[in-house]
């Protein structure tokens, strides 16, 4: 574990970012997506701080992860929406989960195990409007629906939704938006015709939920803006404020001739006397080696740019010869990322430099950099 380094998740944020966005979607419900371990926030105290703020429904990835929210006494409904062959289904079936369907055979597998769990599975049926990553295809999707109504009318199964993901729902005016709406709509009078009645129908993500109301449905999906990140970097006025900050404490501060060749690679070379300093988080801890000579951190008073290559555990900023830089010393913190309200960094600030979104930049901070729990929510 690196000495002094921290990221500090502001749960009070989390639980004002839930309560925004259903100011952005009144009539729907909020489901507060937390796979990947609550996008590098951690999933069950992001969980708790969202369903405070107002989200009815949970979101993971995997059905591992929704059985972590089970154990730790979370009962929300909650869908799992990626399942690969030999997931466990008749333990999620047990513990009340809700599965994503994006295939005909998957409706058989999950029919067996309601069969052998003696309980109704809860499925949400997943049609592919146009992003061509999960879902079911259009031409498929009439039987994938009858199977389910099927099954459904044996007692087998509950479908208790139906739904879709956007592809370009960051690019506000994009074409597939518009296409993608109508072939849910589609998809939904085939439902409909089979005898289908879902409790909910879901579509929008983060940026169709700050941007697109007529696709907000019965429920919406919001994934990086519970966490206060914006999909959609130049969106203004979303109420949106980012949860999590990440700094470290200065390790070594020195002074350094002109000349001299800094970390591995000597990637950097200073231009003139000045003083380095040391900070103990390097690509072992999620920052990226992308960032060498190219992120911003906040020491000494301002910003400043990593200095030569990002090291496993560590990397070097230049503080050069200003008043504040004559002051720093070890001990002194170094904030990599924030909100922003302070002059340092936000994640958006990281992925722009690095040519990547901010959802990269938190969920990829490693568990050797411990999470510290603050706000009230």
């Amino acid at each position: 574990m690196p000495p002094f380094a921290e990221a500090r998740v502001d749960l009070g944020a989390i639980s004002e970012n839930i309560a925004v966005l259903r100011r952005h979607a009144p009539a729907s419900q909020v489901m507060g997506v937390v796979k990947a371990d609550g996008y590098g926030h951690g999933m069950l105290p992001a969980a708790r701080a969202m369903l405070a703020g107002g989200a009815t429904w949970l979101g993971t990835a995997f059905i591992e992860e929704a059985m972590e929210l089970r154990r730790a006494g979370i009962d929300t409904r909650t869908v799992a929406w990626i399942l690969p062959p030999g997931a466990p289904l008749t333990e999620a079936i047990d513990a009340g989960i809700d599965l994503g369907v994006s295939a005909l055979w998957l409706v058989e597998s999950i029919t067996a195990a309601a069969r052998e769990t003696g309980r109704p599975a809860r499925v949400h049926l997943k049609v592919d409007t146009g992003l061509n990553r999960g879902g079911v295809v259009g031409d498929q999707w009439p039987a994938v629906v009858e199977a389910a109504a099927r099954a459904e009318a044996a007692g087998l199964l509950r479908v208790a939704g139906v739904f879709s993901h956007f592809a370009c729902s960051d690019e506000p005016g994009h074409s597939s938006i518009k296409a993608q709406l109508s072939a849910f709509h589609d998809a939904l009078e085939v439902a409909e015709r089979a005898g289908l009645r879902p409790e909910v129908r879901h579509l929008a993500n983060s940026a169709a939920t700050l941007t697109l109301p007529e696709s907000h449905f019965d429920l919406v999906r919001p994934g990086i803006a519970g966490y206060g990140l914006s999909p959609i970097p130049d969106l203004a006025g979303t109420g949106l404020r980012p949860a999590m900050t990440l700094r470290s404490a200065i390790a070594l501060v020195k002074r350094v001739p002109e000349g001299g060749g800094v970390s591995y690679g000597h990637r950097y070379v200073t231009d003139r006397s000045t003083t380095l300093a040391l900070v103990p988080l390097g690509y072992g801890d999620g920052v990226p080696r992308a960032a060498t000579n190219r992120a911003p951190v906040f020491a000494a008073g301002r910003r400043r740019t990593i200095a030569g290559t990002v090291c496993m555990d560590q990397f070097v900023l230049d503080l050069g010869d200003d008043a504040d830089a004559d002051t720093a010393e070890a001990g002194d913190y170094a904030v990599l990322f924030g909100a922003g309200e302070g002059g340092e960094p936000t994640a958006q600030d990281w992925a722009s430099v690095l040519d990547t979104i901010p959802y990269e930049i938190v969920t990829r901070i490693s568990p050797r950099v411990p999470r510290v729990y603050v706000g009230d929510w």
